[in-house]
């Protein structure tokens, strides 16, 4: 237990999931080539990748090494003598910081070169009992969790609710998935906090609560809004939902949020060239929709335009303002205290029936009686039968011979 213990504390610090996927990619490595370096397969890279699983042990080292970043180069190191010069020198007090105002500033610009000094004045000498100079201000005090959770939730909320409406087409489910998804990282928030990018965390929960195939056997989420009124909108909203929910979440993420595509496969779990094909059919499809985009030039055009249009249509609609941030904190502690309390009830559901069961349960087999069966045929007679004229001829004739029969031994009685 030590040694697992000892092993676990000495194991090198990994980086976030999606930091490993763009140091890999950084370095032209595909998930191949890391599977046959590090021993595994190609599925396990990914898993390492997603965040669902974590490297261990030697592979750990192993491929924490192969994706470390390049050492930033040293400069070259000075010759002895100047070395050796520094040491002798005395250190130099540090000069105090000035402010220069910014018309001092303008005044030195504008005087001619001339009249410029040659060499910078001599400070004046500090005379004894001077004050050090002031520190620099101190840094701005640390967020409390909740502080930082509000901050988070009033700069992401209201932008993530019309990206999801984008995604589902419904304003009401929309409004829903961006409030579970920041109600799980207020649960998870030790997590979410020191994630490399806490909005994007908070997204990819928000899409994926939005789009549940469960969700279609609501009623309410059953079918989408109504489009917009607008032609070129209410074209470009159809072209969207009529989409694969990949394909679409693909185009919503490069195209309307603006990751690159390292970023949008990593967030959609898929490859990049994978990514890229959804892309590719993404655009295609819309263009037959869109005759604007399908002039664009090239790819960036098509990016731009399609970028300026979804960000027309997200703020063209009206969606649902989300919840306070401490109405979703609050539902999500409750909702925790709800789980919490249900399984502690079901473990002392489960016990108390154990209990009774080893309470009530016999000690030993008994086996059960077979019930009785009617025999057919058998008269149902009690006691010795009645002999017949045949069985009671046959007695007497026995009873004659017994003691006169040759081959019989009869006991003689003293």
């Amino acid at each position: 237990m030590t040694r697992s213990t000892t092993d676990e504390a000495a194991a090198p610090p990994l980086p976030s999931p999606k930091e490993r996927r763009r140091l890999r990619e950084a370095k032209s490595l595909s998930e191949e080539q890391v599977a046959a370096a590090v021993g595994v397969t190609r599925a396990t890279v990914r898993s390492w990748e997603t965040g669902r699983t974590s490297p261990r042990g030697r592979k750990r080292a192993l491929y924490a090494k192969l994706i470390a970043p390049d050492p930033e180069p040293v400069p070259a190191t000075r010759p002895k003598a100047v070395r050796r010069k520094e040491r002798r020198a005395p250190a130099a007090p540090e000069a105090a910081p000035v402010s220069v105002a910014p018309e001092a500033v303008a005044q030195v610009s504008a005087a001619p070169a001339a009249e410029a000094p040659t060499s910078a004045p001599e400070p004046p000498p500090v005379p004894a009992g001077t004050p050090p100079p002031p520190e620099a201000e101190p840094a701005a005090p640390r967020l409390s969790p909740d502080e930082a959770f509000d901050a988070l939730y009033a700069h992401s909320a209201p932008g993530l609710v019309r990206q999801t409406y984008l995604l589902t087409g419904r304003r009401s489910l929309a409004r829903e998935s961006v409030e579970r998804a920041f109600q799980l990282a207020w649960h998870r928030w030790p997590e979410v906090a020191v994630d490399r990018d806490p909005a994007g965390w908070v997204r990819a929960a928000a899409y994926e609560y939005a789009m549940s195939p469960w969700h279609r056997l609501r009623r309410v989420h059953r079918h989408p809004d109504a489009p917009p009124s607008e032609p070129a909108r209410r074209a470009l909203f159809e072209a969207l939902l009529d989409l694969p929910p990949a394909y679409r979440r693909t185009l919503l993420l490069y195209d309307g949020v603006g990751l690159d595509l390292p970023e949008t496969a990593a967030e959609t779990e898929a490859s990049t060239p994978a990514a890229a094909g959804r892309l590719e059919v993404a655009r295609a499809a819309v263009a037959e929709r869109l005759p604007e985009l399908a002039a664009a030039a090239s790819p960036a055009e098509q990016s731009e335009l399609l970028q300026d249009r979804l960000g027309g249509l997200a703020r063209a609609e009206h969606v649902p303002t989300p919840s306070p941030a401490r109405t979703v904190r609050t539902g999500s502690e409750d909702k925790a205290r709800l789980w919490t309390r249900a399984a502690i009830a079901f473990v002392a559901l489960l016990i108390g029936a154990t209990a009774l069961t080893l309470h009530t349960a016999p000690t030993h087999y008994e086996q059960p009686l077979s019930p009785p069966e009617r025999v057919g045929g058998v008269p149902p007679r009690g006691g010795p039968q009645k002999l017949t004229p045949q069985d009671l001829k046959l007695q007497k004739v026995l009873k004659e011979q017994l003691a006169h029969g040759p081959e019989r031994l009869v006991p003689r009685v003293p």
